[in-house]
C-alpha cells in the first residue's frame, strides 16, 4: 500500500440486520483524495444464497444505519460537504430519503422508539448570537466567552459550554407521503421558506452534556448518560438517568451506588438496564488502566450488579447489543483483539469470535448475529456468526490487498526483567537488511492490533522492516499490565519497547540492527521523545502530536484537567523525572515534530516548545504544523493532508534512513 492508495483504506459501520432476516445493512466509507473528505454510502448484505451487495444509498456520507422495529423503515445519518450529519429515513425497500432534522449543529445519534412511530437523537444546541445562529455575525465576532470551569472544550469539536448535547425526540415522516410543493412560512415570520421537516421536542436541557440514549422497553422513558452532579468539573463521574418522554425531570439511576464513569447504557427487550462503566473510585479520577466492566439494573430501585471482572475483561471498546431479554453482546479487548462475548445477566459468557479478529460492531436478529471486522487482510469487512466462526459475506479489501500488503506476524518477546511483551513485525519483500521502523502507539491505554493498519503497510512498502508492540501501559492484558506505569511513566514501557526491538531484530530474519529509526503518536510521541533523550543508537526520530510536557499540559490540553495529575502525579519533582521536555537537552537524534493546529488534545504549544528546545540546542530538526486538523489527523483528517502526512514522513526517512525503495 502506498500513500496514494488511501482511497482504497475501507471502514464498515455496525451493521443493522433487518427484523425478518435475510438481510443486513452498512454504511462503507473510505477516505477520498478527489473530494478531500471521508465519503461513504449505505449497502444492503444479502445473508442468505449468493447475492452479492448493493448499493442502497448515494449520499456523500451516509453512516450509522437502523432499521426501525418493524423493518419497514430505515434511518441513518447523512452529511452534505462541509455541513454536520442530519438525520433521515427511507423506505427499507429503497427510494427518495426523507430528512427528519435540519440541525444547526447536526446530529450525533439517534434511536429508534419501540412502535417505530419516534425518533430520538443527541444534537448539540447552539448558544443563541453563536455558531451561525444570527446571520452576518461570524465567529470573531461572537461576543466574549466567559469561563468558569474547568472542562469547556473538547478535541474535534471545540467549545462545549456554548453547545451543549442533549436528548429531542420528533415523529417519524411518513415516507411513502408525496412531497409538499411549496414550504410553509417560518414560525417567527420570516419569508424565509421553512425546512421541511417537523419541529424536534428537547426532552433534556442544562450545563452539561446527554449522550447514549436508549428507549425503554415501553417507549415511555428514554435512558441517557450524563454527568451532572456538582463535582462534575474536578472529576470523572458520570450516572444513568432516564427521562419520560412526553417531558418531565430526569432521573438518576446509578448516582447513589457507586463511583462510575459510564461508556453505554442500553434497555434490553426485557426491561433489564445494562451499563458499561469504569469504577473510578473514592476520588472520581481514578482512570488509569482502569477497565471497563458490564452492570445490569435488572428493576427500577434495584442496585446495579456487575456482570464481568474488570482484572481480565475490558469492554472499553464496546458498544452493548441486546440479544435477549437477559443477555447482550460486548466486545472484550483482548491481546491486540476485540473478541465478541455474549454476557448474560448471571454473568455467564461465552466467546464468539477468535483473538486475532477485530470485531468493530455487531447487530442482531432473532438468531442471527451480523459484526463488521477487520483483520490481518482487511481494513473492513461484513460476516455472519455461525458456530464455525466468522461466515465472511464480502471482501470490500480485495483492491486494497492488489496493490500489495504484508500480512504481520505475531511475536512474543522476553524482556530483560523476564516480562513477555507482545507485538507484530512486518518485514518487506525482498532479501535484507532491511532499515527498521520502531512504531510506538498512543493511548498510553490502548493498542496495536493485528489487524490491517494503514501506516505500517505504507512503511513498509517503501522497503522498511516495521516493530510495533503493545508495552506495559498497554490496554488488552489486564489492569496490572496498564496501571503498573502511573506516576513512572518512561521506566518499564521504556525497556519493553527497547526490548522488543532487539527481540525483533534477532528472531526476524532480514532486519538491520545497525539502521533502525524510532516513531510514535500522541503517548508514542511521549515515549519516543524519551526514549531518544535516553538510547541514541537511532537514526532519526518522528514526534507526533506528543505528550511532551506535563507542566504546561494543565491548562491547556481538554484533558489536562486530569490526565496528567493521574499518568504524572502533581510533584514538581516526580512530574519532572517523567518530563521528555526536561531531558531535551540530553537529545542528539536527529528529530522531526509533526503536530496539527487545532489539536485540544495534546495541543500545539507541546510541540513548539519541545522543537524551540531542540532547535536551540542545535539539533537537527523540523517542526511541521497541518492547518485545521486535530489529534485524529492521521486516522480522520482531510485525506489530501493524511496522504501529505505520509509524503512528509517518507521523506524524512529517506534523507535519514534511506530504504531501497525510499531514498533521495
Amino acid at each position: 500500500m502506498k500513500a496514494a492508495d488511501l482511497d482504497l483504506l475501507v471502514g464498515v459501520s455496525t451493521p443493522t440486520v433487518h427484523p425478518g432476516g435475510g438481510r443486513a445493512v452498512v454504511a462503507v466509507t473510505h477516505p477520498s483524495l478527489s473530494a478531500d473528505a471521508t465519503v461513504g454510502q449505505l449497502w444492503t448484505i444479502p445473508l442468505g444464497g449468493h447475492a452479492a451487495p448493493k448499493l442502497l444509498t448515494r449520499g456523500f456520507r451516509d453512516t450509522a444505519p437502523r432499521f426501525s422495529p418493524d423493518g419497514r423503515l430505515l434511518a441513518f445519518l447523512r452529511a452534505e460537504p462541509k455541513r454536520p450529519p442530519q438525520l433521515f429515513v427511507v423506505d427499507a425497500a429503497g427510494g427518495e430519503p426523507v430528512a427528519v432534522t435540519d440541525r444547526k449543529l447536526g446530529v450525533t445519534e439517534f434511536d429508534w422508539s419501540p412502535d417505530g412511530r419516534t425518533l430520538a437523537f443527541v444534537s448539540r444546541e447552539p448558544e443563541q448570537g453563536r455558531y451561525g445562529t444570527v446571520e452576518g455575525i461570524d465567529p470573531n465576532g461572537e461576543p466574549a466567552r466567559r469561563i468558569q470551569s474547568l472542562k469547556y472544550q473538547a478535541n474535534g469539536v471545540g467549545y462545549t459550554i456554548d453547545r451543549r448535547a442533549h436528548v429531542f425526540v420528533v415523529s417519524v415522516p411518513d415516507v411513502w407521503a408525496a412531497p409538499s410543493p411549496v414550504p410553509a412560512p417560518r414560525p417567527d415570520g420570516s419569508s424565509d421558506p421553512a425546512p421541511a421537516v417537523a419541529e424536534p421536542r428537547q426532552l433534556t436541557d442544562g450545563p452539561w452534556d446527554d449522550g447514549s440514549i436508549s428507549f425503554s422497553p415501553d417507549g415511555r422513558r428514554i435512558a441517557f448518560i450524563s454527568a451532572r452532579h456538582a463535582s462534575r468539573d474536578v472529576d470523572l463521574r458520570s450516572n444513568v438517568f432516564t427521562v419520560p418522554v412526553e417531558g418531565g425531570d430526569a432521573r438518576d439511576l446509578t448516582g447513589p451506588h457507586g463511583s462510575y464513569s459510564m461508556v453505554d447504557a442500553r434497555f434490553a427487550p426485557g426491561g433489564a438496564l445494562f451499563f458499561t462503566a469504569q469504577d473510578v473510585g473514592e476520588s472520581g479520577r481514578d482512570f488509569v488502566a482502569k477497565n471497563t466492566a458490564l452492570y445490569v439494573i435488572e428493576a427500577d430501585g434495584e442496585t446495579p450488579r456487575r456482570l464481568t471482572d474488570p482484572e481480565p475483561v475490558d469492554l472499553t471498546e464496546s458498544s452493548i447489543v441486546p440479544v435477549r431479554d437477559d443477555a447482550v453482546l460486548v466486545q472484550d479487548r483482548r491481546r491486540g483483539a476485540l473478541v465478541l462475548v455474549e454476557v448474560d445477566a448471571a454473568g455467564e459468557s461465552r466467546d464468539l469470535t477468535d483473538e486475532r479478529t477485530v470485531v468493530g460492531g455487531a447487530g442482531v436478529a432473532g438468531e442471527t448475529v451480523v459484526v463488521s471486522f477487520a483483520d490481518a487482510r482487511t481494513s473492513g469487512d461484513v460476516a455472519v456468526v455461525d458456530s464455525g466462526g466468522l461466515h465472511r459475506l464480502t471482501d470490500l479489501s480485495a483492491p486494497l490487498r492488489a496493490t500489495g500488503i504484508v500480512e504481520p506476524v505475531e511475536l512474543t518477546v522476553t524482556g530483560r526483567d523476564g516480562y513477555p511483551v507482545h507485538g507484530w513485525v512486518l518485514t518487506p519483500e525482498g532479501e535484507g537488511p532491511h532499515p527498521v521502523l520502531l512504531n510506538i502507539h498512543g493511548g498510553p491505554y490502548a493498542a496495536y492490533t493485528g489487524a490491517l493498519f494503514d501506516e505500517a503497510q505504507v512503511y513498509v512498502a517503501a522497503g522498511y522492516a516495521v516493530v510495533m508492540c503493545n508495552p506495559r501501559g498497554a490496554a488488552g492484558y489486564g489492569q496490572e499490565h496498564g496501571r503498573v506505569i502511573r506516576q513512572r511513566m518512561g521506566t518499564v514501557d521504556l525497556a519493553d519497547v527497547l526490548d522488543f526491538l532487539d527481540g525483533a531484530i534477532a528472531e526476524t530474519p532480514g532486519l538491520d540492527r545497525e539502521r533502525v529509526g524510532i516513531m510514535g503518536g500522541s503517548y508514542g510521541g511521549y515515549l519516543t521523545a524519551w526514549t531518544i533523550a535516553h538510547d541514541h543508537r537511532f537514526a532519526a526520530a518522528i514526534v507526533e502530536r506528543g505528550f511532551l510536557d506535563p507542566d504546561a499540559f494543565v491548562g491547556t490540553s481538554d484533558i489536562g484537567s486530569f490526565f496528567g495529575d493521574e499518568y504524572t502525579g502533581t510533584d514538581p519533582e516526580l512530574m519532572r523525572s517523567q518530563s521528555p521536555q526536561a531531558v531535551v537537552d540530553r537529545v542528539r537524534t536527529p528529530t522531526l515534530v509533526l503536530h496539527s493546529s487545532s489539536d485540544l488534545r495534546c495541543p500545539l504549544s507541546q510541540a513548539e516548545r519541545y522543537y524551540a528546545a531542540l532547535k536551540r540546542r542545535g539539533v537537527e530538526t523540523e517542526l511541521v504544523v497541518f492547518p485545521g486538523e486535530d489529534h485524529e489527523l492521521s486516522r480522520s483528517g482531510r485525506p489530501r493532508h493524511r496522504r501529505e502526512r505520509f509524503d512528509i514522513i517518507l521523506d524524512w526517512w529517506a534523507e535519514h534512513l534511506p530504504s531501497r525503495s525510499n531514498h533521495r
